[in-house]
């Protein structure tokens, strides 16, 4: 037999920015009941008092599960270097038979100058290269024959170091997500390794995403 409370958690839990709010207790319990009282009564088949589900939601917001648990903050509080690079250009590719050997081209162009930035991902249909915006003449050159879906241009890299315990805490990269998102910060690309992530960000948003992650490690 359902209950308020399962119906309620239910509800919260299919909104992530909700829940987070919730945690952080700056909602307003009874002005949030009267929003999710209508969905309560449909789904239990009867009718349902507000002070019930202010109740059910008071419960949620102090059980750990919704809240940044102790743990998190001790990996985000141990961030270790935060690196930014400007001045880069994403490319995105079609998958092909030569696109694997274009590639290893490029690597040598790249380990002629230490100095520039590169990185990339493959995906199931796509190949996605991050340059220095100075090699764009060559990766254009090399990739010629290439299917190229996308280009964006003047981006920043910010490359988070992260402690080796992030693998064994969940939840460590929805919250620094989650955090860019609420500052309205758009991802163009997302790359990790075990112990560190590196974000694509628009030149124009850098300052904010960086300040964003800086500020994790004073929670």
């Amino acid at each position: 037999m359902k209950t308020i409370s399962a119906v309620v958690e239910h509800y919260i839990k299919k909104k992530p920015f909700l829940q987070s709010a919730l945690a952080q207790g700056i909602i307003n319990l009874t002005s949030l009941s009267r929003i999710v009282k209508p969905e309560v009564e449909e789904e239990l088949g009867k009718e349902v008092r507000n002070g019930a589900i202010v109740m059910a939601l008071k419960r949620l917001s102090d059980d750990l599960e919704f809240r940044a648990t102790h743990r998190i903050v001790k990996v985000l509080k141990n961030i270790g270097e935060i690196t930014v690079r400007s001045s880069l250009t994403d490319f995105t590719f079609l998958l092909s038979n030569s696109i694997l050997e274009n590639q290893s081209l490029l690597l040598k162009e790249v380990n002629r100058n230490k100095d520039v930035f590169y990185t990339s991902s493959r995906g199931v249909n796509e190949l996605n290269i991050v340059v220095s915006s100075t090699l764009d003449p060559v990766v254009e050159q090399l990739f010629n024959g290439e299917t190229c879906t996308q280009k964006s241009t003047n981006l920043s890299s910010i490359t988070v170091k992260l402690p080796a315990e992030n693998v064994s805490v969940p939840g460590i990269y929805y919250f620094i997500f989650q955090r860019l998102a609420w500052e309205g910060i758009i991802l163009y690309e997302v790359i990790s390794t075990t112990n560190e992530f590196t974000i694509l960000v628009n030149d124009e948003q850098v300052e904010s995403a960086f300040k964003t992650i800086k500020d994790l490690k004073s929670l």
